[in-house]
């Protein structure tokens, strides 16, 4: 009875494959044995709820990804709608109040605000790259310079003068800073508002046709076309939702925090593109999953809180973020020309 042996992967092969996942935890582990405090739980729990945002902004960078595009106008759109969403929802008493006779308002006005804009954006972004036929680089590239000009302008127009923009409603502040307490366990909502949409972005991914249409665009663009899917009007959908997701990674940026400004949101987009390519999400399109995803985003930002934790300068936590990225690229690059 003959049986089909399968081969093993030579070790090299598997190292050399999983090599950026290896060299992150050890300088996890370097961190934590340099200052064990960093693994208490107070700490994980705040690395968790600083990722949140910043996975929810990478939620809707990895499906641009999958389309072998990118955004780089994500981290300037969450600056312009935490900015939106402020100004709509400041306190009566806000001693900066951006709309003086405006009286309270409810969250899901701003929260509404936000994702219009983010969805706005998104929407011409995707116009851009599906029916003007720019490349998603120079597409995105252009609206990040029209978000960035259209924030200085908000904060600048300020009745009291171009400063920060704070006195949030105690509504907004609770839904955003708030916990759900289980027991002894305090659960930060932000990581709760994570997981949903984490949650919701996995079952468009891989439950619906438009998440089938966004792995056969990325694989084949002109194998799905030819196939009969609607190449534009499912690009289009893939950079609506991203905007929408920016819109809400912006709505409850701000409270976190603690203030709105000009450079709320800067380079945001690295963080998100370099969360996606660590998880596995292929520059080239096609390929990536939500889990990935997640993955990716809390490496990224266990390394940004440990390199602060262990007193880093700035300059060289930017450094080891870029090396990472060119790495993990070049590993993603690597896999496809062995494969071809």
């Amino acid at each position: 009875m003959n049986q089909t042996v399968k081969k093993k992967k030579p070790i090299k092969d598997i190292l050399i494959e999983n090599a950026l996942i290896i060299v992150i935890l050890m300088l996890i582990a370097y961190i934590a044995i340099k200052e064990p405090a960093f693994l208490s739980v107070t700490t994980l729990r705040n690395i968790a709820t600083q990722a949140s945002t910043k996975l929810i902004m990478a939620l809707g960078v990895g499906g641009l990804i999958v389309l072998a595009g990118t955004d780089l106008s994500a981290g300037r759109v969450v600056g312009l709608t935490a900015a939106i969403s402020v100004a709509l929802l400041q306190s009566a008493d806000a001693a900066s109040k951006y709309f003086p006779n405006m009286g309270e308002n409810s969250i899901i006005v701003g929260l509404l605000a936000a994702i219009v804009v983010g969805a706005l954006i998104g929407l011409i972004n995707g116009i851009g790259v599906a029916k003007l036929k720019l490349h998603a680089f120079i597409a995105t590239l252009g609206t990040q310079l029209i978000a960035y000009s259209l924030l200085q302008a908000f904060i600048n127009n300020s009745p009291h003068g171009a400063q920060p923009l704070s006195g949030f409603t105690k509504s907004y502040e609770n839904f955003v800073k708030g916990s759900l307490k289980l027991g002894s366990i305090e659960i930060p909502y932000l990581i709760i508002y994570a997981m949903i949409a984490s949650a919701i972005m996995w079952f468009v991914w891989n439950k619906t046709v438009l998440g089938k249409n966004m792995f056969a665009i990325g694989g084949n663009e002109e194998a799905a076309a030819v196939s009969g899917i609607n190449v534009d009007r499912n690009i289009i959908y893939i950079f609506l939702i991203s905007g929408v997701m920016y819109g809400i990674a912006g709505f409850l940026e701000a409270p976190r925090l603690g203030n709105a400004n000009i450079v709320t949101g800067t380079n945001y987009e690295l963080d998100a593109i370099a969360a996606c390519v660590i998880g596995g999400v292929s520059f080239l399109g096609g390929v990536g999953k939500i889990s990935g995803i997640i993955l990716g985003t809390l490496l990224l930002q266990v390394i940004n809180y440990g390199l602060i934790f262990v007193g880093l300068e700035s300059y060289w936590q930017l450094l080891i973020k870029g090396l990472l990225i060119i790495v993990a690229v070049a590993l993603d690059t690597r896999k496809y020309l062995k494969k071809k």
